[in-house]
Formats: C-alpha cells, sequence, structure tokens
C-alpha cells in the first residue's frame, strides 16, 4: 500500500544524513531554507502542514495536532529507510516531533526543539508565566471564534512574529496569515491541554535520544517556561538561547542555530 506523502520540500547538503524539519504555525516548509543553506553534510526534508503551504485544508472536525502528527510520521518514514533520523521542529512543529520520539521512539536519532510551544508542560510544573499566558491567549482565541480573523492575526504577530508591525508586513503575507489564523487554536487541544497524553509519569523520560531546546532571548516568556519544564523531564536535554532573538529564530537567526545544530549533529 503507498502512503501518500505530505507536500515537501529537500535541501542537499553535501550529505545523506536526514533531517526532518517541521515548521511553525502560518508558515511553510519554505521556511527552513535560510537554516538548510546554513548546514552541511545534511538533506534537510521539510514538509507542509495540514492547511500551509500546498498541503489540503483542515476540515475543521480531525484532532488537527493528531493528523499532523500522522502527515509527520508518513514522512518520517520514508526518509528513515529503516534507521532513525534526526527531527527538527520549530513552535507548533516542536510539539509534533516530541510527539513522534514519544509514540515512535525508533524513527528518532535525536530532537531538535526550537521554541516548542508545548504549554502544557508549563501549567503542569506550576510555572509563574502561565496565568498571563493564558488571560492573553483566551482574549485572542475569543477574536478566532468570533471571526475576526485580521484583529486575531494583528494580535498574534504582536506577540510571535519577527518585530515588525503586522500593518506593514506584504498584503500577501497579512492575507495568508489572516486566512490562517484559526490553525493557531487547532492544536489547542494538545498544546494547552495535552490531550495526547505526553505529560503522563514517566512518558517523556522515556525519550531517550539527545534533545537540543533552543529560545530566543527576546522571546515571551513562556518559552523559557515551557523548556525549562521539558529540560527536567527529558532526560538528555541541552537547553541553549541564543541572544538578541525572537520566537521566528529559523527565518531572522539561521545561521547562529545552524551552528548549535552542527554541535548538537555531532555528537547524535
Amino acid at each position: 500500500m503507498t502512503v501518500s506523502l505530505p507536500p515537501h520540500r529537500h535541501w542537499d547538503r553535501g550529505g545523506k544524513r536526514p533531517l526532518l524539519a517541521l515548521h511553525c504555525s502560518l508558515a511553510h516548509a519554505g521556511a527552513y531554507s535560510g537554516l538548510a543553506q546554513a548546514l552541511h553534510g545534511v538533506t534537510l526534508t521539510a514538509m507542509d502542514f495540514i492547511g500551509h503551504g500546498k498541503a489540503r485544508d483542515w476540515d475543521g472536525v480531525e484532532d488537527y495536532h493528531r493528523a499532523a502528527t500522522a502527515d509527520a510520521l508518513a514522512m518520517a518514514e520514508d526518509l528513515s529507510q529503516g534507521k532513525p533520523l534526526d527531527v527538527i521542529g520549530h513552535s507548533f512543529g516542536g510539539t509534533v516531533a516530541l510527539r513522534i520520539a514519544a509514540t515512535r521512539p525508533d524513527l528518532v536519532r535525536s530532537l531538535t526543539l526550537i521554541e516548542p510551544v508545548f504549554f502544557a508542560a508549563a501549567r503542569a510544573a506550576d510555572d509563574p508565566d502561565w496565568d498571563a499566558f493564558i488571560d492573553d491567549h483566551r482574549s485572542f482565541g475569543a477574536l478566532v471564534a468570533h471571526g475576526d480573523r485580521v484583529e486575531a492575526a494583528r494580535q498574534f504577530h504582536a506577540l510571535w512574529g519577527g518585530g515588525e508591525p503586522f500593518d506593514t508586513l506584504p498584503a500577501r503575507m497579512q492575507s495568508y496569515m489572516a486566512e490562517r489564523i484559526h490553525l493557531i487554536t487547532a492544536p489547542w487541544p494538545m498544546v494547552l491541554d495535552d490531550n495526547a497524553g505526553l505529560l503522563a509519569p514517566g512518558r517523556l523520560e522515556a525519550i531517550r535520544v539527545p534533545v537540543l531546546l533552543v529560545e530566543g532571548s527576546q522571546s515571551p516568556p513562556i518559552v523559557a517556561a515551557v523548556n525549562k519544564a521539558l529540560a527536567r523531564r527529558l532526560p538528555h536535554a541541552n537547553r541553549m538561547t541564543v541572544p538578541e532573538a525572537g520566537h521566528m529564530l529559523p527565518i531572522s537567526h539561521p545561521t547562529q542555530l545552524a551552528a548549535l545544530m552542527v554541535a548538537h549533529l555531532a555528537v547524535c
């Protein structure tokens, strides 16, 4: 039986070592082009998540995170050829990468989690940054629920974007984000409430591969809270901060991120 793979892009950077890269919400596979160019000795493959890039639309019914993970698993199985591979995930993609490692450890050689938005980990750790974060996100979620897509995209970008005001972005980019803003709340059952059960006792502790946790020094405080909580439970985690960087590290700081990844992959 032939499995249909999600749309994806390959970058051959002079080596056969396969890396699977999973993008953030409101992006697409092309978001990894800068990082791919900064890496060497690997072949990087980035895929489009449901509702992004050239992938199919989300039907609004299926469990979004589960479906996105299923697509990523299909891609990982195709790339691995029976051997574990390195998985990179940014933001939402980081939560999918973590779920893959927890459910299919045979597929994973190493993890690089760049600002993973697994907010439930910070809540479970009783981190003091949780309350302020969830208040802001409930307000944002209300805009999405009421169909105010442009204002929701504007508020989301102000917190999680690259620093430039939403209204100064190219019109095409503004439209792309506003049209897909509902995909931010789609995985909330997992990223806020852990409906996948990754925080169950022993689940994260069973992930035995090396994990690089990366955050930007200028990112929202909840990011550090998540990485701190994950670092406590992942047995082989190494937490690194990129100075003067915000949430969009793969795009804004690909060279610095690549340097951290090269050192990480060298010992995996």
